[in-house]
């Protein structure tokens, strides 16, 4: 796929959410973008539920989550909105699962998770959904899978993870869901590891090669993208601190391996805690905190063609901590930390071509 030109991307900016928060989980369904919990001001979980519809540019209030949670995995199934675990306003990781209704307009609880966990990662396929990792109530990473069928209400094991960890990224390629980052307590984790749907088993990949804390995963054109964070000094350096850092490390599996380390593909911008996505055939990074004293505006768009990033129009709000959501066409950055938890809703989009 050619990646559009840097000329083409442009901020669709939307009326802010009525709740200011960070760590909240958004859906988009059907032209609408559902934000769920998260923590406001005061750190507590939330039970705030709000939709924008997209068209009008208006927020509703929804019912309010039965269990006020942040840090859930929010997914869009049918006419439901699902939210799974996370954690409490008293800090716990939380077992529940809840359903909104769409056209019912209300909520209900379903059935729950074997054992609590906060930062799962979790995709959907033909109906069903995937819940991976997490971390447990006494603080260990989880080496958990589930697949959760709406019908039955019910999560049935399937075959563990090699190696535990929570707070990963997970993507759905062809019959396989690719997992990587994530962290061990607070050791970022290199692992990077598939499950394959069909045969339910696992294979491990060469590990991502560089360990760092807050980086970024994408996909773009079957390659995957480990990308910036914060570089933890070695065992032996007593005096060096964590560092921003803007590594680009790119797995082929065409190729089976990682891409050699290269000066000519880092990004523009040391950045950690940052949102990365792909629009528009092109991998994007997007906002974070680096070596400035306030969260970072800058955005840019690396083409596999060119091996190279370009600048592309900056945030209207610079924000760390964000939440993201694709929507067709859209790659959205909501909520998150500029001064305080924010309620700034921003959307890159493709400019139309006339």
């Amino acid at each position: 796929m050619a990646a559009a030109g840097a000329g083409a991307f442009a901020w669709l900016s939307f009326p802010a959410m009525p709740t200011r928060r960070v760590y909240c989980s958004a859906a988009h369904r059907d032209g609408q973008l559902f934000v769920l919990g998260g923590c406001g001001g005061s750190g507590r979980a939330l039970g705030a539920a709000e939709v924008l519809d997209l068209s009008t540019q208006r927020w509703t209030a929804l019912p309010p989550l039965p269990t006020p949670r942040a840090g859930a995995a929010a997914l869009a199934v049918g006419k439901q909105i699902l939210a799974v675990g996370g954690v409490d306003a008293s800090q716990s990781p939380l077992a529940s699962v809840e359903v909104y209704h769409v056209d019912e307009g209300k909520w209900e609880k379903k059935a729950a998770l074997a054992q609590p966990s906060m930062g799962i990662a979790a995709v959907q396929r033909d109906g069903a959904v995937y819940a991976l990792g997490g971390m447990g109530a006494d603080t260990s990473p989880q080496a958990l899978v589930r697949v959760y069928e709406p019908a039955k209400d019910h999560w049935q094991p399937l075959p563990s993870m090699p190696t535990p960890c929570y707070g990963a990224s997970a993507f759905l390629q062809g019959n396989k869901i690719f997992l990587l980052g994530g962290r061990q307590g607070k050791l970022p984790v290199t692992a990077f590891e598939a499950f394959d749907l069909e045969t339910r088993s696992w294979t491990r990949y060469p590990s991502v090669p560089s360990r760092r804390a807050f980086a970024a995963c994408a996909v773009a054109d079957g390659v995957f993208f480990s990308l910036g964070g914060l570089q933890q000094p070695g065992p032996h350096n007593f005096y060096s601190r964590p560092h921003f850092v803007n590594t680009v490390e790119m797995f082929d599996p065409v190729q089976g391996a990682w891409s050699k380390p290269s000066r000519a593909i880092r990004m523009r911008e040391k950045r950690a805690d940052f949102v990365a996505g792909c629009l528009g055939g092109r991998v994007v990074a997007m906002g974070g905190l680096g070596n400035q004293s306030c969260p970072l505006d800058s955005v840019e768009g690396f083409s596999l063609s060119r091996k190279r990033w370009e600048p592309l129009p900056p945030m209207p709000t610079g924000r760390c901590s964000c939440s993201s959501c694709l929507a067709p066409g859209l790659l959205f950055v909501i909520g998150g930390v500029a001064q305080g938890p924010s309620g700034a809703v921003e959307a890159l989009c493709l400019r139309e071509v006339p």
